[in-house]
């Protein structure tokens, strides 16, 4: 699959890598996914290439690796100030086609998100694994997530582990939580929860459903585990078939699958 690195410079001057994938061969030129990552991942990652493979038999892709990961510079702000690196991305996008809708997962798909209900631009968005509330510790994984953001040798080891540089600084101030903006979405949104999820348990999907405006669906999937690690060739495809069908005009509900 052919890709062209581009670097992109975030609205507060971070440079911010990306990679540019042609629409394959029968896929629609016109329509653009921005595909953003979740903690501690970037798209040099086998999982997100092959995710971007499904998708780009659709669409072509954008995908990028948000600031303080992968081959971005600067800090990452776990969620912040990265809707100014979605918005660099979204921008590119728009000027080589027609439609353009953001793709998220985790860490990534709360910036989606966000960056929809405070900035706007997109035909779509599809969220994956996104949490709804911040500062949720109620599960093993997402208590160890806060130990390597808020502790300083936390915050050694995830450079040292993963290459992902956080900035010390916390949030300040707090900003909007996913839940509280997600009303604020005027384009279709896509939700997509499993019921698996080790971090976040299906109740977050639900409630970003419950506080959406239509046009919206929630995919729960049963098995589904968390993010792009637990995103099959299967559910990429459903997603990039869902993108294009949102982004061309009124949506019609999923058809029901056998089984």
């Amino acid at each position: 699959m052919p890709a062209t690195p581009v670097t992109l410079t975030a609205s507060d001057g971070v440079r911010i890598a990306a990679w540019h994938h042609a629409a394959a061969h029968g896929a629609d030129p016109e329509l653009c996914l921005v595909m953003g990552h979740g903690f501690t991942c970037h798209q040099g990652m086998r999982e997100l290439q092959a995710i971007a493979g499904a998708l780009n038999r659709t669409a072509a892709v954008c995908a990028l690796d948000y600031r303080g990961h992968g081959r971005s510079g600067g800090l990452s702000t776990v969620g912040d100030h990265e809707i100014h690196d979605l918005e660099a991305a979204v921008r590119y996008a728009a000027e080589r086609h027609a439609k353009v809708v953001t793709v998220g997962f985790s860490m990534g798909a709360s910036i989606a998100l966000r960056h929809a209900a405070l900035m706007g631009g997109v035909d779509a968005v599809v969220s994956v694994s996104s949490p709804a509330r911040w500062y949720y510790r109620d599960t093993v994984p997402m208590r160890r997530v806060h130990w390597f953001v808020e502790r300083r040798l936390g915050r050694a080891a995830v450079r040292l582990a993963k290459r992902t540089r956080i900035a010390p600084k916390g949030w300040d101030p707090i900003p909007e939580a996913p839940f509280e903006v997600v009303g604020g979405i005027a384009c279709p949104l896509l939700i997509v929860h499993g019921g698996r999820d080790a971090f976040f348990p299906p109740d977050h999907g639900e409630l970003l459903y419950e506080r959406a405006a239509d046009p919206r669906e929630l995919w729960l999937e049963p098995e589904m585990g968390h993010a792009e690690i637990a995103t099959t060739e299967a559910l990429s495809l459903r997603i990039a078939q869902w993108a294009a069908r949102a982004a061309a005009g009124p949506l019609a509900p999923e058809a029901p699958r056998a089984g």
